[in-house]
């Protein structure tokens, strides 16, 4: 090899060299360059090989152009005979993506290739997602008689895993028991992870194997066995981790467990890892803190959540948005309010989750001006093709019965995808509106959108408004062809669709074709039986269940005991309401008890009715629906004394209830007593209630039309009147007050 004269003094030369390497340890890769320019430049080279990986490093970080004039600079010098700078090249166009060139310089290194130059080779195509060709380069290792090292190992074995090559990892891992290294630990440890990503049951045979597990191979078990929806395995793994002397639960090991917890809802467990998170001074960690909010949340334990939140002595979005999570999942929306202000207060912007949860709030409130401000926020975060923001807002907009709004919203989207289309459904139908949310169904159909189980349960329920049998038929054929008619819950809304339009015959067809019936179908056909006037089918319904194994849920009880009340079956009724505690072990809530209330308050049996009020057990205490139920029958039996102490009561609970007021008019209008009856006029008129007015639904042509006492807005409103005369004739009703007049 040729030394050109030096020009440079040694001394000089050295510090060179060292400000190479000094500027390369710091970063500096231009201050790199310009040395190594300036080294050139006095046509000195350096005897030392080591100087010039730090130079192609540089290059790398610079440009590519760069290196391969550094490149052919040390060919011409002949320093490419060292293996360290043949490496050095090697890794400088593997990481620039010049494959070509690195096969190159690996095939001029000759017999100095060595292990570097192997695992340079090896982890450049695996980490460039070339797999086959990595494994190609492993292969001609080992051929070669190359010793692997345990980090290439471990990365071989990660990268079957990052591209799902399961039939290759098992190769590998082949591989791995004859030569020997499957006994290392971290290897192990890579393998369980493959197996635990798609083999559940080859990744708990290795782990039983393996002799000397860590706490990343207890890691690794219990997040697998989460992952395949096995959290109760997971949280017996975890207790047997615990019982294992020299091993620590880590961070991961504790979010692992909790997310168990959170699937299982088993708070005790839940509680237990918590205080191991105060014993190992976890309390810092962001994750687990926000893992232990969702825990307790999911546990139905909201206040142990707050508790979290409020020690957490740092709070992310996610903090925020989880305990409001929990908050709305538990029906506590004052609470969810006021924690949105105390963000918006401490600065934390809020994001998509955070619209979303109170939109949930703006829904039960009703709070519609409060709707129209998360829109301008949603606007002005760039939120607009945000599917699951813009579709809460166009639920919250219709369940705050601002349904234009909704639709003028939905009409002006570029994109509507199924989910958005259902919510407009669902949305039409819940303000009433059946016949256009028939019509939007109908335009969905037509932009070739597939309709999904909700869209076609949404479907249905907009028809079970309507009450039209012909459209019912109509909308069963649609959930036939969709292919969807025997899934259960649209079964299930079929069935209630007939029901409400007075075909029990049929639901009951549909009922028995549902080929897996849940309790939510047999509840729907005990209510369908009752709704139509057929209190005895429903109470034979509920033996036939017990042929089938199933027990009546608080739900099914309720539409029982509902039957029974507009059925008169009051002895079967109250011996359903003891069978139900005694039997099913059903504890009756205030829905039951108001329900029994109405059951005898319509047979007339009042003192009977009170008697149950004043026994009700402790916690419960009769709401407006029993003392309306009271009042209804005071009304209806003219006991005007105890209508007025129901009145007391009900107007206590509900003083803005207008429905209320309507039954105090009709008491006291059928006692002829004109000036409570004109008092009670007052009273709604000074408070500003709304009157809900009753209709009627009929159905001309292809629409719904209502019809209330006293509307002359119908251009034939002369006509209806004279037919509804008519009719009151031929049935001997009498012209009397009515409250509708209000």
């Amino acid at each position: 090899m040729r030394f050109p004269a030096n020009n440079l003094s040694g001394v000089k030369f050295q510090e060179l060299i060292f400000r190479i390497k000094e500027s390369s340890r710091c970063g500096q890769w231009q201050q790199v360059f310009s040395h190594y320019l300036e080294m050139n430049r006095s046509g000195v080279q350096s005897p030392d090989p080591s100087v010039f990986p730090p130079i192609l490093k540089a290059c790398l970080n610079l440009s590519s152009g760069s290196g391969k004039s550094v490149h052919a600079s040390l060919i011409k010098q002949g320093c490419v005979l060292f293996a360290s700078v043949g490496n050095s090249i090697m890794d400088f166009y593997i990481k620039s993506g010049n494959m070509e060139s690195a096969v190159f310089a690996f095939d001029s290194l000759g017999s100095r290739v060595d292990s570097v130059s192997w695992n340079i080779m090896i982890h450049g195509h695996l980490d460039l997602g070339f797999v086959r060709e990595g494994l190609w380069w492993f292969a001609q290792a080992r051929i070669d008689e190359f010793e692997p090292n345990t980090s290439i190992l471990v990365f071989l074995v990660q990268v079957c895993r990052s591209v799902v090559a399961y039939q290759t990892g098992s190769e590998v891992h082949g591989y791995l028991i004859r030569s020997g290294f499957s006994a290392i630990n971290s290897v192990q440890n890579s393998l369980l992870s493959l197996y635990a990503d798609g083999d559940m049951e080859c990744a708990r045979k290795l782990f039983d194997e393996t002799c000397e597990r860590d706490v990343i191979s207890w890691n690794v078990i219990i997040v697998g066995y989460i992952q395949t929806k096995e959290p109760q395995v997971s949280l017996q793994l975890f207790r047997e981790m615990l019982s294992v002397v020299g091993i620590q639960p880590d961070g991961i090991t504790v979010a692992s467990v909790l997310k168990a917890c959170t699937k299982v809802e088993d708070i005790h467990m839940g509680k237990v890892v918590h205080g191991m998170v105060m014993g190992k001074g976890f309390n810092d960690d962001l994750f687990i803190g926000n893992s232990l909010i969702d825990m307790y949340s999911k546990c139905k334990d909201v206040d142990s959540a707050f508790c979290v939140f409020f020690e957490m002595p740092r709070k992310n979005n996610v903090s925020w948005n989880s305990i409001m999570s929990g908050f709305v999942l538990h029906g506590k929306y004052s609470r969810a309010l006021s924690l949105f202000n105390l963000m918006w207060k401490e600065g934390v912007q809020e994001d998509e989750v955070t619209l979303v949860n109170l939109l949930q709030v703006c829904k039960y409130f009703m709070r519609g001006f409060l709707c129209k401000s998360v829109h301008s926020v949603m606007i002005r975060r760039g939120y607009e093709l945000n599917e699951l923001v813009v579709n809460s807002l166009l639920d919250a907009y219709a369940k705050c019965n601002l349904v234009d709004i909704a639709w003028k919203l939905f009409d002006g989207l570029k994109r509507r995808g199924v989910v958005l289309w259902s919510t407009m459904i669902a949305g039409l139908t819940h303000c009433g509106r059946a016949d256009e949310a028939i019509r939007i169904f109908n335009d969905m159909t037509k932009a070739e959108e597939r309709p999904t189980t909700i869209t076609i349960i949404n479907l249905l329920e907009a028809c079970s408004i309507s009450a039209e049998l012909k459209m019912s038929k109509w909308a069963h054929g649609i959930a036939i062809q969709s292919g969807l008619a025997a899934n259960v819950a649209v079964g299930t809304a079929i069935l209630h669709m007939y029901s409400k339009c007075g075909a029990v015959e049929t639901s009951r067809k549909v009922f028995d074709q549902i080929p897996l019936k849940n309790i939510v179908s047999w509840s729907a056909m005990v209510a369908a039986y009752g709704i139509n006037g057929l209190p005895r089918e429903a109470l034979a319904l509920i033996a036939e269940m017990k042929l089938h194994g199933m027990r009546p849920n608080t739900v099914t009880a309720l539409s029982v005991l509902s039957a029974c009340s507009h059925g008169g079956l009051i002895e079967e009724g109250l011996a359903f309401f003891k069978s139900m505690v005694q039997d099913h072990g059903i504890e009756p809530g205030l829905d039951h008890y108001s329900c029994l209330i109405d059951m005898l308050g319509r047979a007339g049996m009042l003192d009977a009715a009170i008697e149950l009020i004043d026994k009700m057990p402790n916690g419960l205490k009769a709401g407006g629906s029993a003392w309306g139920a009271i009042l209804s029958a005071c009304r209806t039996y003219g006991n005007s004394e105890l209508g007025t102490k129901a009145l007391a009561h009900l107007l206590k609970i509900e003083p803005f209830n207008s429905s209320g007021y309507l039954l105090a008019f009709s008491m006291h209008a059928a006692d002829s007593s004109w000036d409570d009856a004109a008092r009670m006029r007052v009273v709604v008129s000074e408070r500003g209630l709304r009157v809900s007015t009753g209709y009627s639904l009929v159905h001309v042509g292809n629409k719904d039309c209502r019809f209330v006492a006293g509307d002359c807005s119908n251009a034939r409103a002369g006509d209806i009147s004279n037919i509804v005369k008519q009719l009151h004739g031929c049935i001997g009703i009498n012209e009397r007050t009515e409250l509708g007049d209000v």
